[in-house]
């Protein structure tokens, strides 16, 4: 029998010379010769990884076509699998695009070097890549790729984040974490938020003055979550984070300013001011909301998404979130 070709997509972050790119964007020009050479050596070696897995696909018994995450808008279809080359970001940008029925490797073209920021840390930010969510690297991409092809390794599956404004869902879900703030990062938001189980309110409305709501994934909280105190959670749970950001005089509510949320949990926010932004993972993904709107966050109503993930994370142990009462479920948990 013969087999069936894979079709592959093959998501490129940018081919941009770092350098150009940050005066572009209107930064003050860059003289030190380190930086430029450091910024300079990043365009060529993402430029060198994304020639070697375009050689490594030529090699194998699949079709595949590349294409600049820019240049997608529209859902991914038609396609076996997506690999990204380039670093979460890329990874997060083709998240927006796939359901439930496309895996995604990711493949972290430029990895921070160990030594290099050891040698220029003090001096500049010599990190690249982060790359948490990308399973291969130029080192290792061939042999994971054959271990997929064979059947051997497969794809985890993540909690993603649904939203619906006024009862109507967005068409986009969260991978990361959801942000509901006014526009302006320095004004007071005003809204009022309550804990639901199926439909049922399991907790009291709780009336914010604050600069936002946050709600992550289990993925999503070694980032902005974790950056503002909250905790990092098993890369495989399903529950929910949820932070009020610098909370104004919350007095009897403080111990409900953050907690958790469990997969049947959703949480429903009103919200009261004129200008009001729904950010989807960061800053790229907006839509407006307004006077009196309703939101419903949840998890429940989110296809997952499949991902490589690196074996180094699947193996790292968090400590679990302790489950007690309703009540203190609502409440943080010291870890």
């Amino acid at each position: 029998m013969v087999r069936r070709k894979l079709q592959l997509l093959l998501l490129l972050k940018p081919l941009d010379d770092y350098a150009v790119a940050a005066q572009s964007h209107g930064l003050p020009r860059i003289a030190n010769p380190q930086i430029l050479h450091h910024l300079d050596s990043r365009s060529k070696v993402h430029r060198e990884a994304i020639r070697f897995c375009q050689n490594v696909l030529r090699r194998k018994l699949v079709d595949w076509e590349p294409i600049l995450r820019d240049n997608v808008s529209q859902p991914i279809r038609n396609v076996d699998m997506v690999v990204t080359v380039g670093g979460d970001g890329t990874l997060l940008h083709a998240s927006h695009f796939v359901d439930d029925s496309i895996p995604l490797l990711g493949v972290n073209s430029d990895p921070t070097q160990v030594a290099e920021v050891e040698e220029f840390g003090n001096q500049y930010d010599a990190t690249r890549s982060t790359g948490f969510l990308c399973a291969a690297t130029v080192d290792n991409f061939e042999q994971i790729l054959d271990d997929i092809l064979e059947g051997q390794i497969l794809p985890s599956e993540l909690s993603r984040i649904s939203i619906c404004v006024n009862s109507a869902p967005l068409s986009t879900y969260a991978l990361n974490d959801v942000l509901v703030a006014h526009q302006c990062p320095a004004a007071v938001s005003r809204f009022s938020f309550r804990i639901k189980r199926n439909g049922q309110s399991c907790s009291p409305a709780v009336n914010c003055r604050s600069s936002g709501l946050r709600v992550s994934t289990a993925a999503g909280s070694t980032a902005a979550m974790l950056s503002a105190g909250g905790y990092q959670m098993p890369i495989l749970s399903w529950d929910l984070q949820y932070m009020v950001r610098e909370p104004i005089s919350p007095g009897a509510a403080s111990n409900l300013m953050h907690g958790f949320l469990n997969p049947d949990q959703n949480v429903e926010v009103a919200w009261f001011g004129k200008e009001g932004v729904i950010y989807i993972d960061g800053c790229n993904v907006c839509y407006t909301v307004k006077d009196e709107d309703t939101l419903e966050i949840s998890s429940s109503k989110a296809p997952v998404l499949k991902v490589y993930l690196p074996p180094c994370l699947l193996e790292k142990r968090v400590l679990p979130i302790r489950r007690t009462s309703d009540a203190e479920k609502l409440k943080v948990s010291r870890l």
